[in-house]
């Protein structure tokens, strides 16, 4: 399965793909947008990045980081937006969307929800097997995205499988 994950910023958004059959990082990068352009055009220089990373690696899923909660409304307001066009970008590409919130990401890759910046960064780094860690910190946010996506979507999957599968059974025995 190959996951393209983004970190939903409207300066620096975080993207990066794994494949997860052997863990490895196809790509990671941070897509930008200028301050000095109007919001509607931002949000469409992001779209159309977006868009090129569908293309370019063709996801069997995309893993969103789910805005939680910040301080300052303007850079909440700035992410949720950046997260609706990856959402809409993900639909119109008829592809699967999962959500993780940055806690649930944090927990999956180091097995604390509460992990710093630099653990998170630092795990990244060792589970991919990569060089380096990929900066700026958005960049490796997505990767981790991705890893968390892969160890807890297939949980999720199997589990919402099975309360499917047991709901048909029981409409088929009231019937």
């Amino acid at each position: 399965m190959r996951v393209l994950a983004i970190d939903p910023g409207l300066t620096r958004c975080g993207i990066g793909v794994i494949e997860s059959t052997n863990m490895c990082m196809v790509g990671v990068g941070v897509l930008k947008s200028s301050v000095e352009d109007s919001i509607e055009i931002r949000l469409m220089d992001i779209d159309s990045q977006i868009r090129e990373w569908i293309t370019l690696h063709n996801p069997d899923v995309i893993a969103i980081e789910r805005v939680f909660s910040q301080q300052n409304l303007r850079t909440v307001m700035g992410t949720a937006q950046v997260a609706g066009v990856a959402l809409l970008a993900a639909a119109q590409s008829n592809i699967k969307v999962v959500m993780h919130t940055p806690s649930e990401v944090k927990a999956a890759v180091t097995g604390s929800g509460r992990a710093k910046k630099d653990q998170v960064a630092q795990m990244v780094q060792k589970i991919l097997k990569l060089e380096s860690i990929p900066k700026p910190v958005d960049a490796t946010d997505a990767l981790a995205l991705a890893i968390c996506h892969v160890w807890r979507g297939a949980g999720n999957q199997r589990i919402a499988d099975a309360t499917q599968k047991e709901k048909k059974r029981l409409l088929a025995l009231r019937s």
